[in-house]
């Protein structure tokens, strides 16, 4: 997502010594997390976690997350065979499968008391191997009605929200676009890492096509281009320089706040060929813009055909830019969609009516209801 770059603070240590010690009498859910490199699951940790220590008691356990997260330590472990204060066991919530296997072999192997819950934001069938897993949960949460299709166990969909506190609307000169000192009157946003499988070559071909009918406009690209990936986007650079147009679509790279870029953008594009959820449109749509989105990951369920934006056919580059042009033809219904997008997001997609939502599945399991 493109948040991912605030998972951490940059500077901030990540070794679990920095971060304050947790009592395990106290925590009743942990939420693993067993990948150093940032990534969506990451920085849904991330946001959550806050959330939802509101309310109950949760700590997280693993690598690559902010020292001011609640976690145990690798040495609390053995303690987890003591069951928690407030509670009959604890919670293992996982959302990939080394974390499922993780908590499989301390429930039944260890016989510590957990039971286990699994989220899946996956838009396909799982491998067998996965299966297997998802079989011996003990509750299964999917991120959208899409993703829910695809498994083959009961579960409960609950959706991913958005901390409007961190993602809102222009509130400050600085948020505005004429603070960014570029060209232009309006600016239409791309952000996330750049690769293929984000369609960010579908934008740049959008925008060539697009922005010297409309001069108003700026085209803003943002996000980390990792290795594998350099060659794709140094061809997208130089597509940009050949068409004579690197003053009004620029790459700024990976940015300190993305959030302020939101806020600056009146079109938000999300142009993914693939996605696991994709929190980027909520972000868009919480910070006041508009989107346009490609049907991939959760996309067509968080954005109000005509209201608060428009879907397109994955990988669909004509439909993608055909679907921009009106927004940039007509600045100021653009602006009144996000308007709606605000309150879409604020009325559906709250952070705390996610927290809710697992709290509900945590508090069933706690009464025995899905054992």
């Amino acid at each position: 997502m493109a948040d991912e770059a605030q998972a951490r603070p940059r500077g901030a240590p990540s070794v679990e010594t920095a971060r304050p010690a947790v009592d395990p009498a106290r925590v009743e859910v942990i939420a693993p997390n067993f990948k150093r490199r940032l990534s969506g699951v990451t920085s849904t940790i991330v946001q959550l976690v806050p959330e939802q220590a509101t309310s109950l008691g949760i700590a997280t356990l693993g690598p690559g997350l902010p020292a001011s997260l609640p976690a145990l330590r690798w040495r609390q472990l053995l303690q987890l065979y003591r069951r928690p204060t407030a509670r009959p066991f604890r919670i293992w919530h996982a959302r990939r499968n080394i974390e499922m296997i993780a908590g499989l072999v301390m429930r039944d192997i260890l016989r510590m008391p957990l039971r286990l819950v699994f989220t899946s934001a996956a838009q396909r069938h799982h491998k067998p191997f996965t299966k297997w897993l998802i079989r011996r949960v003990d509750a299964v949460v999917a991120t959208s009605r899409l993703s829910g299709s695809f498994l083959e166990v009961p579960h409960t969909v609950v959706m991913h929200g958005i901390d409007t506190d961190r993602f809102h609307p222009p509130r400050e000169p600085q948020d505005e676009f004429a603070a960014s000192g570029l060209a232009g009157r309006h600016a239409i946003g791309c952000f996330g890492r750049i690769r293929h499988q984000k369609g960010t070559d579908l934008f740049v071909d959008a925008m060539i096509a697009l922005l010297p009918d409309h001069p108003d406009w700026t085209a803003i690209i943002t996000g980390r281009t990792t290795g594998p990936h350099a060659d794709f986007a140094a061809g997208l650079e130089d597509k940009v320089r050949r068409a004579g147009l690197e003053d009004r679509i620029l790459f700024l790279g990976e940015v300190e706040d993305i959030r302020v870029w939101y806020r600056r953008v009146s079109l938000y594009v999300a142009p993914s060929r693939n996605e696991g959820f994709g929190l980027t449109p909520l972000e868009a749509m919480a910070s006041g813009a508009a989107v346009v989105a490609s049907d991939a990951g959760a996309y067509r369920e968080l954005i109000a055909e005509g209201e608060t934006g428009t879907v397109v056919p994955a990988g669909d580059g004509d439909a993608l830019r055909e679907a921009i042009r009106p927004y940039l033809a007509d600045p100021q219904a653009t602006v009144e969609q996000g308007k709606a997008g605000i309150a879409r997001v604020a009325e559906h997609f709250p952070l705390r009516r996610e927290a809710d939502g697992l709290a509900a599945i945590y508090e069933r399991l706690w009464a025995g209801a899905d054992r």
